[in-house]
């Protein structure tokens, strides 16, 4: 996860000295340690009454009044005068509509219908609170998603028929949206405290003890030495470290620095490169088992284990890295680009020697969150405990009680963007669940797919890329499984396959032009031209908005059905992809022609799997087969011939 606000320069982060900055410090870790108490249980042990919602008003007050004293108002707020006295207001104020909650909500359950003007004035106050603090921390796109949604439930009544609907007086909404479940301190609040910190903070200990370092010199060993190696070096590090972060942007900004200008060096243009490091980064949120917040809303949003989950998605992550894998390889080879020389390489055997340690603790979350069926935040915590043991045996990885303070710090910074992003969330879940928008919304992409799934998918395809234009990916993917996800099951879409779907596109649009977060982040460390990078990116990852095409209509790539239709599934998925990639790619042993490149394209939509079953399905998968296979011995062939050509050329040049 980023160490700052995703959406916000460096320069709207306050530099405070003296007492305020260990105050500030106080209360990050605070945040981290409050989360990391809770997601143990502690609580229980202790034998204390806490209701969640009480906890999650804390989790509020703290994170909140952290940004109001963090992160400037505005931009040009000069530099140097601490915080200002209105910042200290706007802190306070969070502490008493968020104390109230913590202190009054025993008695709050049997009186929230009852409307009050306590109730009224702090829901208020709390409703611009959240939304304040998420402009400075993102800016003013999702404020006016959520002041429209919430002026749609006040005046539905006004609006057309196809959306017209009985509209919420502004006490009940307002109370609805500060004290009901379902709205400021519901799912989005409840995931984020219960499990999120955990998984960050697991991510900043590993951080600590240099495991992205590992990882990068362990990708380097491996596959350094090949045609293309810094590529593939970027997407082996992104994506494995996308396992302990979650978070595309910081995946970009911790990876890019090291694999871009290595990628520029031997060879690749910088918008090629901006673009390998943005897909790769992007993949890591896909990429089990840990896999950023999205994931955990899924889980809970459908009632199911966060390892049914994880499960789900391992097909999905390795095609949508093999065909980066291939498209990589390939654009290598059409460029002529080399490996690294072995001397510049780490030694594998010592990187592993050194690095060993690191298995532990993900031998621990896995096996604790998808065969003991723990908890996440728990399964998360003990991945940390076990991490501190094992990183404890050796020098190089031993974490000091200064970086462990520091992880600590960094996990309440990291939190502090997430915290505003989930609260505000949780108003538009609110807003639309109060006014039944979502009923309304779902049946009009319905009729005007009139029918047909694959143009209610496009639909959602296209509405998803749209809303992810400044949205992170988890507020997208609440926005569709409110808005979007019903209509999909009700054409028949498995509920984890319709969530996937989603989850999917809702990722995608960062690496989608215009409004790409990791491409802009890319391209600027590449410096390079950000649209060249973007539009590079598409190319290279088109296969990416295919897959979950692929799922929908075949739920077997998502490991759910008959073990031999799963095989049969996800083989054809597997050629399928690399098909394509290499018809993007445009090269398979020699440069492509435009009709072995059409064939090539012809043969992957034939084996790409589709709702048909029997022999018509066989058929094609056969076809698209044979036709694929042939385009690649045919290249094969070429390739030979022009290699005895040159050799023979070069033979009669050095004749007498």
């Amino acid at each position: 996860m980023a160490t700052q606000p995703e959406g916000a320069a460096p320069s709207k982060i306050r530099q405070l000295h003296g007492w305020v900055d260990a105050l500030v410090q106080g209360l990050l870790f605070a945040l981290t340690a409050i989360g990391s108490l809770w997601a143990l249980d502690l609580h229980v042990y202790l034998n204390l009454v806490v209701y969640t919602e009480q906890y999650l008003a804390l989790i509020l007050c703290i994170g909140l009044g952290t940004i109001f004293l963090t992160i400037k108002a505005r931009k040009s707020e000069p530099a140097g005068i601490g915080v200002p006295w209105y910042d200290w207001l706007l802190a306070a104020a969070t502490v008493v509509v968020a104390g109230y909650i913590v202190v009054e909500y025993p008695r709050l359950i049997s009186e929230a219908g009852i409307a009050s003007w306590d109730k009224l004035a702090l829901g208020t106050i709390a409703i611009l609170l959240v939304m304040e603090a998420t402009r400075r921390v993102i800016g003013w796109f999702l404020i006016w998603v959520a002041v429209i949604f919430i002026l749609y439930a006040r005046y539905s009544h006004l609006m057309p028929e196809i959306i017209e609907a009985p509209s919420t007086e502004w006490d009940r909404l307002i109370i609805y949206l500060y004290l009901d479940t379902n709205s400021i301190i519901g799912l989005p609040l409840r995931v984020f405290a219960t499990i999120i910190i955990a998984f960050i903070l697991f991510g900043r200990v590993l951080y600590a003890m240099n495991a992205d370092k590992f990882l990068t010199e362990a990708s380097l060993a491996i596959m350094g030495r090949y045609r293309g190696g810094p590529a593939k070096v970027a997407v082996g590090a992104s994506s494995l470290f996308g396992t302990i972060s979650g978070s595309v942007v910081s995946n970009v900004v911790m990876d890019g620095p090291i694999t871009i200008p290595m990628m520029q060096r031997t060879g690749y243009p910088g918008h090629i490169a901006a673009a390998i490091e943005a897909l790769a980064s992007t993949g890591g949120q896909i990429m089990p088992p840990v896999m950023g917040i999205t994931a955990f809303l899924i889980a809970d949003w459908l009632s199911i284990p966060y390892s049914d989950v994880v499960i789900a998605a391992i097909m999905p992550a390795i095609l949508y890295y093999l065909a980066l894998f291939v498209q990589v390889d390939l654009e290598a080879a059409k460029r002529g680009l080399v490996g690294l020389p072995a001397a510049d390489l780490p030694r594998l055997a010592k990187t592993i020697r050194s690095g060993w340690v690191f298995v532990v603790p993900f031998a621990v979350l896995v096996y604790t969150l998808v065969f003991d069926a723990w908890e996440p935040g728990k399964s998360a915590m003990a991945a940390v405990i076990a991490a501190i043991a094992v990183g404890l045996i050796q020098p190089e990885t031993r974490p000091t009680l200064r970086k462990l303070w520091i992880a600590c710090i960094e996990t309440g910074r990291t939190l502090l963007d997430l915290v505003a992003i989930v609260a505000i969330a949780g108003l538009v879940i609110g807003a639309l669940q109060i006014s039944g928008l979502a009923f309304s919304l779902s049946l009009i992409l319905t009729s005007l797919a009139s029918g047909s799934l694959f143009a209610l998918l496009l639909l959602t395809a296209a509405l998803s890329i749209v809303l992810g234009m400044g949205l992170p990916s988890a507020v997208i993917y609440i926005l569709l499984a409110v808005l979007v996800a019903p209509g999909l099951v009700e054409f028949g879409v498995p509920e984890l396959a319709a969530h996937m779907y989603l989850f999917y596109f809702g990722m995608l649009s960062m690496i989608t032009p215009p409004m790409c977060f990791a491409t802009f982040a890319a391209a600027t460390i590449a410096g390079c031209d950000f649209w060249k990078a973007g539009w590079a990116g598409v190319r290279l990852g088109i296969v990416a908005y295919i897959i979950p095409f692929m799922f929908v209509y075949q739920p077997e790539i998502l490991l759910q059905g008959e073990p031999l239709r799963i095989v049969l599934s996800l083989g054809s998925a597997l050629i399928a992809v690399t098909f394509l990639a290499a018809a993007v790619a445009g090269y398979v042993f020699a440069p492509l022609d435009p009709v072995k490149r059409t064939l090539l394209t012809l043969a992957a939509i034939a084996l790409v799997p589709s709702p048909a079953a029997g022999t018509l399905a066989a058929l094609s998968n056969i076809a698209g087969l044979v036709v694929g296979l042939g385009v690649c011995v045919l290249q094969w062939r070429a390739s030979a011939r022009q290699k005895l050509s040159g050799a023979g050329g070069a033979a009669d040049a050095v004749k007498p």
